[in-house]
């Protein structure tokens, strides 16, 4: 390879490294085309999975300032460069290395930190982002749901009186009026009979005055 090819090819893997939120390294010896081809495929847009030469990859590492790759670097190499959900790339790789063993995770970097194949394998074993995302979301519409229900529960014993209100209102439309209506012809009844004592208490007053007057009559006559 021409030195100006070397170049160009570094460059690409440290763009494809900056670019990425993780690698995993993989030695793909005895895969056929076909089963490189469905490794792409199953990986889709969460990782773009690239051979790479080992010598240039570990210039391309050294400039990006990761350490530790040198001793993964051995025999045939391919980078499973992670563009989308971390975790599901890391189980798409662990679950075609189950279907085809001559696929061996041998480790990769996260956040600029190596990774050995025992902390990928923990990383394919975590809950997906889409997952945690589900249940926060169903967290909060459980939480949701209960505030609703206490804001909601003053205005259902609200419409409840309203209802019971306008059940009355339809037996006495009175009710609608103010407080005028039969219920207000009632209270009227007990002012009207207690004006009736007043009436006669002021009778005999009158009748004292009439006895006077005859008295005051018979004593003229008599004298």
């Amino acid at each position: 390879m021409a030195r100006a090819e070397k170049t160009a090819a570094v460059a690409e893997i440290v763009d494809s490294f900056n670019d990425a939120a993780g690698a995993v390294l993989t030695e793909y010896r005895g895969l056929t085309v076909k089963q490189l081809q469905e490794l792409r495929r199953s990986l889709g847009e969460n990782a773009n999975y690239a051979v790479v030469k080992n010598t240039l990859a570990k210039i391309a590492a050294t400039e990006v300032g990761i350490e530790g790759f040198d001793d993964l670097l051995t025999g045939p190499t391919a980078i499973a460069f992670i563009n989308g959900d971390v975790v599901e790339a890391a189980k798409g790789l662990r679950d075609f290395a189950k279907a085809n063993p001559a696929l061996v995770i041998k480790g990769g970097v996260l956040d600029g930190k190596s990774l050995d194949a025992s902390e990928v394998a923990k990383l394919a074993d975590l809950e997906s982002r889409e997952v945690l995302l589900g249940k926060l979301a169903g967290g909060m519409l459980a939480s949701l749901s209960q505030a609703v229900y206490l804001l909601n529960a003053p205005l259902a014993q609200a419409a409840r009186l309203a209802g019971a209100l306008e059940a009355k209102a339809t037996e006495d439309p009175s009710i609608l009026a103010g407080g005028a209506g039969t219920p207000a012809a009632a209270e009227e009844t007990p002012a009207a009979e207690e004006a009736a004592p007043a009436e006669e208490v002021e009778a005999p007053a009158a009748e004292a005055e009439t006895v006077e007057a005859a008295d005051e009559a018979t004593e003229s006559t008599d004298a």
